[in-house]
């Protein structure tokens, strides 16, 4: 008689055991556009920063006129330049709406409910990033058009006629489109750079703070140098003076940077400190 010997039962997973579904890209672009969309400060912001980019611009290109020089021509302003003044004002805004973006979810600690929901930590951050810089550039766009509708009213009546050799500012000529793109960028890049300090330090205020100081307090420094080289230095390196060259239409020879080689350095400084939030992030512990 043959020994019989108990089956070999084979171990397979239980259909109730399943690992929670992880969230791919599409999903993780719905949360955080619905995170952020749904945050009141995030339209606050927004409203801010075109407001305050529309506002200082208007100031500037209201204060200046031709009845000051000896003849139109001999004013050399930049028009352009001048009618997107407003943006250094206005970045503060985005600023504080990339640290928020960010820093909110570690002051509440819905970063590990998150986490949880996208164990990703880079589709998460793509995702936070591309939701933040589409709304950035949204708002950009209005700011930018307004501030660039305001000049071409007000300048001639200030003496800045097309006959005196200044042409009213329009997105049809491409150093003003340039000019205008690049304003745009340059807001989405300080929202960026929110965000980026704001993952690496995981505290809003202190995002918001070294953000703040790289934006004004450089540029103060510059000022303040009696130092020529060191002066030049800080113009050239320091994220927001170089940024903004690429508002510049006039006289680009004695820029102490060029436009898109200074916007170049602030996309180093957001997109280099975005890159070192992304690895700090998904290194360590929520």
């Amino acid at each position: 008689m043959t020994p019989s010997f108990p089956a070999r039962i084979e171990s397979s997973p239980r259909a109730d055991a399943k690992s929670p579904p992880r969230a791919g890209m599409k999903a993780s672009l719905h949360a955080e556009w619905t995170k952020l969309r749904t945050l009141p400060s995030s339209w606050l912001l927004l409203a801010a920063a075109v407001v305050l980019t529309v506002a200082v611009g208007t100031a500037a290109v209201s204060a200046v006129t031709t009845r000051a020089c000896e003849s139109a021509a001999a004013c050399h302003e930049d028009t352009v330049k001048l009618s997107l003044t407003g943006v250094w004002l206005g970045q503060a805004a985005v600023l504080v709406l990339g640290g928020l973006s960010m820093g909110a979810e570690y002051t509440t600690g819905t970063i590990r409910t998150a986490l949880t929901a996208v164990p990703r930590r880079w589709t998460l951050l793509t995702a936070k990033s591309a939701v933040l810089a589409a709304l950035t550039a949204a708002a950009g766009a209005v700011a930018i058009c307004a501030s660039l509708l305001t000049a071409r009213l007000i300048l001639p009546g200030n003496g800045f006629t097309p006959e005196a050799g200044y042409p009213p500012p329009s997105p049809a000529d491409l150093t003003t489109l340039r000019a205008a793109l690049g304003s745009v960028l340059c807001l989405v890049l300080v929202a960026l750079l929110g965000l980026s300090l704001a993952t690496l330090l995981r505290d809003t205020t202190r995002a918001i703070t070294t953000g703040l100081g790289l934006l004004y307090v450089v540029p103060l420094l510059a000022d303040l140098l009696g130092d020529e080289t060191w002066k030049d230095r800080l113009e050239r390196w320091a994220p927001m003076p170089a940024g903004l060259a690429i508002q510049a239409t006039r006289d680009l020879a004695r820029l102490p940077i060029g436009p898109w080689p200074g916007l170049g350095v602030l996309a180093a400084y957001a997109l280099g400190l975005l890159c070192v939030g992304a690895a700090a992030f998904r290194l360590r512990d929520a």
